[in-house]
């Protein structure tokens, strides 16, 4: 079975079999925003098995009118607070948000492809573009 992943309308694909290799630089390096919407807080708490306001105030911080997830600072890098060193996985992968499910297939990539390549491992540009 393969890993490779093909998103119409980018001129790459990922191959996720990476994944394991890279010690999530997706979920770590520079300090960055985790988008969540209402419906992904709730997901995640019920995950947590915690009240929604206690998952808020303790993993959540509001930018504008958007709530982040929460970082920590590990060295001289920035992780998403449920990121799991030990595992180099997800402590919330099955409720993590709409922006960790769709990386790397961002708008922002499709003209930065060199960038992307520098964080994700996975990248593979593809031939006869």
């Amino acid at each position: 079975m393969s890993n490779i992943i093909k998103k119409d309308g980018y001129s790459y694909s990922f191959d996720a079999s990476a994944c394991s290799t890279c010690q999530g630089r997706c979920c770590t390096g520079e300090s960055g925003y985790i988008y969540v919407t209402k419906s992904e807080i709730e997901k995640i708490a019920e995950l947590l098995g915690c009240e929604v306001r206690e998952f808020v105030s303790k993993y959540l911080f509001k930018k504008m009118y958007k709530y982040s997830i929460k970082e920590i600072k590990y060295n001289d890098s920035y992780e998403c607070i449920f990121y799991d060193r030990e595992s180099n996985g997800c402590k919330i992968y099955d409720a993590r948000p709409t922006q960790c499910k769709t990386f790397p297939f961002w708008d922002y990539y499709k003209t930065r492809v060199e960038e992307l390549k520098l964080e994700c491992p996975g990248i593979i540009e593809n031939e006869n573009v």
